[in-house]
């Protein structure tokens, strides 16, 4: 019996010895096939690509009455499908309104605030009840002096606590504020108050229009201009702000405090009642080491209008 069990084992040992000499060949084998297989990496971006959109006659009047067969839309000039149309759309609004500060600002400051304070009033009459404002004042530092609410009271008493000094961190400002916009829903717009460029920032301007970029932001800087010749004012300043407001689809308004400042700000908010929405998702879009897509939107049949809208979205461009 001993001798029966000993040659079973014998046997078992054999088996389990030649059956690891083939595993151990056929690893080499198979590890070879892999590499010789190539990598397939298929990519598919189903991420929706919204622009909101302000069309005006050459009169600079609105123009609402447009379809989805008149925009023509091209991402890093590869034509895309318009998925989703809202003519005057009525999504939410999230908007922030940024206001200098600094210490230029002391003598008008007050007269700013009244007029902001008249906008927020007309921007929570009508619209969606869901729209809500935001609250930012920027000079040596950015203070966020009150969250997203429609509580107008709030808001008045958080304006008329603004005091003004030190200097001007305006791209600071409109970083932190594109970072608090990104995961709202519905549409964002920023609103800058102020009367010139940025001195302090700790961030660079490309930094800042990146994040606006990133949160789909509209941005509507206004110009403060006491001084009406040149001699005196921040042209750069005013440059890097005009530039803001065409790379995300805004308008800069130059204006007086007073009459000239409610007017901007009734244009501001008439801009928003009359915003179209285009979305599309990206396909066929060729390879590229920049992440930034350049998007260009249309009216081929509509000649003479002019529309305002960003310039192109982050992504990834590898489609």
């Amino acid at each position: 019996m001993g001798r029966i069990l000993a040659a079973w084992l014998t046997l078992a040992a054999l088996l389990a010895n030649a059956q690891f000499k083939r595993a151990d060949k056929a690893a080499p084998e198979k590890q070879q096939q892999q590499q010789q297989q190539p990598d397939y990496v298929i990519r598919s971006d189903v991420r929706l690509v919204r622009l909101l959109a302000t069309v005006k006659d050459p009169s600079g009047n609105l123009v609402g009455d447009l379809s989805k067969e008149d925009f023509k839309l091209t991402d890093n000039g590869v034509p895309q499908d318009v998925a989703v149309f809202e003519r005057t759309t009525a999504q939410p609004l999230s908007v922030s309104v940024l206001v200098d500060t600094s210490a230029s600002t002391a003598t008008h400051l007050k007269n700013e605030m009244d007029s902001v304070d008249r906008f927020l009033r007309a921007l929570f009459q009508g619209g969606n009840p869901a729209d809500r404002a935001a609250l930012y004042s920027f000079n040596w530092q950015v203070v966020l002096e009150m969250g997203f609410t429609r509580n107008l009271a709030r808001l008045e008493s958080a304006l008329r606590k603004l005091t003004s000094h030190g200097g001007t961190s305006l791209y600071d400002a409109l970083q932190l504020a594109a970072h608090n916009l990104e995961d709202r829903d519905g549409r964002h717009v920023m609103v800058v108050v102020t009367d010139g460029g940025d001195t302090v920032s700790s961030v660079k301007f490309q930094d800042a229009l990146e994040a606006a970029q990133r949160a789909n932001a509209v941005i509507y800087p206004i110009v403060i201009v006491p001084i009406t010749n040149g001699a005196g004012r921040n042209t750069g300043g005013e440059h890097a702000l005009q530039t803001f407001a065409s790379e995300t689809g805004g308008k800069v308004f130059s204006a007086a405090v007073g009459p000239q400042l409610d007017r901007a700000f009734d244009d501001i908010l008439r801009d928003l009642r009359s915003q179209y929405l285009i979305g599309y998702y990206p396909k066929n879009i060729p390879y590229s080491k920049d992440k930034f897509h350049r998007v260009k939107v249309e009216l081929p049949n509509r000649t003479g209008l002019r529309i305002s809208t960003r310039s192109g979205y982050y992504g990834d461009a590898s489609q």
